[in-house]
């Protein structure tokens, strides 16, 4: 039975836990909430559907159901494949989500009474923010894409490597391009949202146990990641760092200057590709920053060089009241300004 949810109202959040940033997820499971498997990813802005295709939906689709066929067999490994219980039942229980109703207004306002999938995860963001805390790796860099480690999956098939690059983790591990991934984690593998669902639930510095396929032979190796190691996600692209601009940032949105147009500039150099003018998302642009400024140094810091390791350091480092100083280039004027986190 195929069943389609368009809004994130009412939905059983400790069952559909998924990569709320998305355009399209699937689930493919039993009638008894056993998952079978996930299907969906997206890696960034400029190419939104490189890691997904219909091939490498149906060849998921497929070994679903080979699954399917042989259940209840095998269903302890399928266990790990759901999560938690989360930390509200459904979307409109989180608190900035309260104005919402458990369906939506079909007979008057549609568009305003649908909760929109990324809206869960800026709920989320707000919890952790409100608690005072630094904010836990997980949440920020949540749903690490499998190039984390150092592979890439191939988009039309299932749950194989395209590609490892040299001197990664995957390639330390003895992972290598055509393996078949059978288990991560002990866990059935059906597409790259797999991976990302074993990677998004490991610890800190996690030792994973991989099962592979490498022609006719099944491998067994381990995957070793360091310290720190989500940090080489982006964060950019997602609907829900949208907020965190406005927590951290004061409303810009920063992305690299374009090759050749670095001005013999050294380590950070990111220009405010936009920047808002209005309510809390107004606050930088009250500094005095402005639209077209390159960035040389945020809270003392000028070896941020990316948009999502300042999202970082921001969350983790700062807390919410603290006043940062930030230097730019305007021109070939260097200026400073100085403005609070939210």
């Amino acid at each position: 039975m195929c069943v389609r949810v368009i809004q994130g109202n009412g939905i059983d959040l400790s069952l559909f836990q998924f990569d709320y940033d998305l355009t399209f997820a699937a689930f493919l499971m039993n009638a008894d909430r056993t998952i079978y498997g996930r299907y969906g990813t997206r890696p960034g802005h400029d190419d939104p559907e490189k890691n997904i295709s219909l091939q490498g939906f149906i060849s998921c689709l497929e070994a679903a159901l080979k699954i399917h066929g042989n259940y209840p067999e095998g269903k302890q490994a399928l266990l790990p494949k759901s999560g938690r219980k989360s930390l509200f039942p459904t979307p409109e229980r989180y608190p900035s989500l309260r104005k919402f109703s458990p369906g939506i207004d079909y007979a008057g306002q549609v568009a305003r009474s649908c909760i929109h999938c990324h809206q869960i995860s800026t709920a989320e963001h707000l919890i952790h923010r409100l608690s005072g805390k630094p904010f836990p790796d997980k949440a920020l860099f949540a749903w690490p894409m499998p190039e984390t480690t150092g592979m890439e999956l191939h988009p039309d098939h299932c749950a194989t490597i395209k590609k490892v690059e040299p001197a990664s983790p995957a390639h330390r591990a003895g992972f290598k391009a055509g393996d078949e991934i059978i288990t991560l984690a002990g866990q059935p593998m059906l597409s790259t949202a797999d991976v990302q669902w074993v990677l998004h639930n490991a610890e800190e510095a996690p030792r994973i146990k991989a099962l592979v396929r490498r022609s006719d032979r099944k491998i067994s190796l381990e995957l070793l990641l360091a310290n720190g190691w989500r940090h080489k996600e982006d964060i950019s692209w997602r609907g829900s760092s949208w907020d965190l601009r406005r927590v951290v940032l004061g409303g810009m949105r920063l992305k690299p200057l374009p090759e050749g147009q670095q001005k013999g500039l050294t380590g950070m150099a990111l220009h405010v590709a936009h920047l808002g003018q209005h309510g809390e998302h107004g606050v930088a642009y009250r500094a005095g920053l402005r639209k077209g400024d390159i960035l040389l140094s945020f809270d003392g810091r000028d070896d941020l060089l990316t948009e999502s390791s300042l999202l970082a350091h921001g969350l983790q480092k700062k807390k919410s009241g603290d006043r940062v100083r930030v230097k730019v280039l305007r021109g070939k004027r260097r200026m400073e300004f100085v403005f609070p986190l939210k």
